[in-house]
């Protein structure tokens, strides 16, 4: 038995080693995002920026199956009118079970999915990695530098050295930020992809920073209000815990101050 438990142990910490060895050679980079820290926001123009990036060039490839486009109107977000938000979802084919055919896409609608089998959706994106937990792995550097998701996003939109391989017919491209080294996307970022109305940087940094929010927003659409609750939540807790400290004071402060008669 103590043999058994002792193997357990033994293969348990050699895994726990090769784990860690894996994830040091990923190389994801720390951004300064708007949104991070408690009371971090979104930036509603790069939100709009991360959106003509995805338009433009994510689109094509990936889905936004669980984010309703009339989303894009909401408070915290993108913050698009209602007449832009109605013409945006029109540049889009959806099926009506209704009507047994395609029809262009209302507001009401959701972003269609990813047209390729390959092609993983990004609406959750941002949330499935947010295992990294910023440099030296401190547990508390998700509250101040972030979930880690939008800085695997970054990093693989930026890590991509232009080396290349072929394995099986297939074409893999180096990338300092994939877990296997290798990665089967082409670089979908170049820099200067697209043209931004407000002048903005499209350099690929700039570019991967931008819809790397974007498709935080995504993931968390409610992350401002939530932070607003916590934030009224512990102010709430720590008037209580003031008025339940004075209150108990000034009932057992008669009794703890009379003296024992001898």
């Amino acid at each position: 038995m103590i043999r058994k438990l002792a193997l357990t142990a033994v293969a348990a910490l050699a895994l726990s080693g090769v784990a860690a060895m894996a994830s040091e050679e990923i190389e994801v980079e720390d951004v300064d995002f708007s949104f991070e820290g408690p009371f971090g926001t979104y930036d509603q123009q790069q939100l709009q920026r991360g959106l003509q990036i995805y338009t433009e060039v994510c689109a094509s490839c990936h889905g936004l199956k669980f984010v309703p486009i009339r989303t894009l109107g909401d408070e915290g977000g993108p913050g698009l009118a209602e007449e832009a938000v109605r013409a945006y979802a029109e540049q889009f084919e959806v099926y009506d079970r209704e009507l047994d055919d395609t029809r262009p896409a209302k507001p009401s609608d959701h972003f269609p999915e990813s047209s390729l089998d390959n092609a993983p959706d990004l609406s959750l994106m941002a949330k499935a990695r947010k295992g990294f937990t910023g440099p030296n792995g401190l547990l508390i550097n998700p509250l101040f530098k972030g979930q880690g998701g939008p800085e695997y996003i970054y990093s693989i939109l930026t890590g991509y050295t232009g080396e290349e391989k072929e394995v099986a017919g297939s074409t893999f491209y180096e990338n300092k930020a994939f877990p296997s080294g290798w990665i089967a996307m082409p670089p979908p970022l170049v820099g200067e992809d697209v043209e931004f109305a407000d002048g903005s940087s499209n350099e690929l940094e700039k570019e991967a920073e931008d819809i790397a929010a974007f498709l935080m927003w995504t993931a968390e659409p409610k992350m401002m209000a939530r932070k607003q609750a916590g934030f009224v939540g512990v102010l709430m807790l720590v008037v209580l815990t003031s008025l339940l400290y004075l209150t108990n004071k000034r009932l057992w402060a008669p009794v703890k101050g009379k003296k024992k008669s001898a």
